[in-house]
């Protein structure tokens, strides 16, 4: 099952674009920090990831501001030239 959660605020947001069918699509860079403990140490994580999210949901996170923090669930795929991931968002609410 390919299924990500992921708590992030988004750091950039590129122009809202028209799929061949006319669909919203917009192309969105999350960066999420936190702490989590690995092997009873404290660790730092920080990471940053391409994602895109389609129809209305397109249209609302294009009218918000950048560093807005939201909860984004989605699913996960490569790129198109294969290097690297991209997440699909499905749904988010703002924290």
């Amino acid at each position: 099952m390919n299924q990500f959660r992921l708590s992030a605020s988004v750091v950039q947001v590129q122009t809202l674009r028209y799929t061949p069918a006319g669909i919203p699509a917009l192309n969105i860079v999350l960066e999420h920090e936190s702490e989590v403990t690995e092997m009873d140490t404290p660790r730092q994580v920080k990471v940053q990831l391409k994602a895109v999210v389609f129809g209305a949901q397109a249209e609302v996170l294009a009218r918000s501001g950048l560093d807005a923090s939201y909860h984004f669930h989605g699913f996960l795929t490569n790129v198109r030239n294969g290097k690297g991931l991209l997440f699909h968002i499905q749904d988010f609410s703002k924290i």
